[in-house]
């Protein structure tokens, strides 16, 4: 399987915003990829950064939805789209997966909110497995995968030979300036992609801003928790990289044995 990271730059307007999803679902499509997968809350953007987010109300919402999907089919190709989902309880951090067929076929709420997104955000209460052209895989979305391994292992177990990481790390006014990926001295977010593949045997994609002050790379790894590819710190782009879908065993996931966590009582 081929499969794109869209990696593109905060959008100051909506307008922008879908022309850069319609724009890399083409480039995508035109490079062999069976899906695509945007970064964390795209359109309108995640609340509590230091940019300025999109208006977004339930019918905007709509409408993007219907517009992606509509490019998804025309370009024929699998889209999962960061944005926000609106509940009875609030705002909900979710990525839509659309089918090639231009078709919804789910969407994964971010369950682990970061506490700073509290103030913007409710949680989500479910997991779901996702399907193209038949293999499976999951999502996690940035705090999740970085601080809450057991969401990427949710998916593992089930048989997931990806998950897709959507994430927002870093700023766009001032912040570090990375320049080697997974350095010692760096934050520990590729540490974590590391991990998340290694630990449960499947490949982990994640897709990060194009921000100025990147804290992660937009970047592939490995079953084996080699770094696959990234995409330069700072610079819009497209990762698009092939699967080899046989190393994806899930070897480490399958041996998760919860019924040995039970706690032990005292006689």
């Amino acid at each position: 399987m081929i499969i794109a990271l869209a990696s593109p730059r905060v959008a100051s307007t909506l307008a922008e915003g879908l022309a850069k999803v319609e724009g890399f679902l083409a480039e995508a499509a035109t490079r062999g990829a069976a899906i695509v997968c945007f970064t964390e809350a795209y359109l309108p953007g995640l609340r509590g950064q230091d940019f300025e987010v999109l208006p977004f109300a339930p019918a905007i919402q709509e409408r993007v939805m219907q517009t992606v999907a509509q490019w998804a089919k025309q370009y024929s190709i699998a889209t999962i789209l960061g944005t926000e989902r609106f509940t009875q309880t609030g705002r909900q951090i979710a990525a839509y997966v659309i089918n090639a067929d231009g078709q919804i076929q789910g969407v994964q709420t971010k369950n682990q909110i970061d506490p700073t997104e509290e103030a913007f955000y409710v949680p989500g209460t479910t997991r779901q497995i996702f399907e193209v052209n038949g293999v499976k895989f999951g999502v996690a979305i940035c705090h999740e995968g970085w601080r809450y391994p057991e969401t990427v292992r949710w998916a593992a177990v089930r048989g997931a030979k990806i998950v897709f990481h959507p994430q927002h790390t870093g700023y766009d006014r001032q912040g570090p300036q990375l320049t080697q990926w997974g350095a010692a001295d760096g934050p520990y977010y590729e540490k974590a992609m590391i991990m998340r593949s290694r630990e449960n045997t499947i490949y982990f994609a994640s897709v990060n801003y194009a921000l100025r002050y990147q804290e992660s790379a937009t970047s592939l790894i490995t079953p084996s928790g080699e770094c696959q590819a990234y995409l330069p710190y700072g610079q819009e782009g497209l990762l698009v990289q092939t699967l080899n879908l046989e190393e994806a065993t899930g070897l480490l996931a399958s041996r998760y044995a919860p019924e040995r966590y039970q706690e032990a009582r005292l006689t």
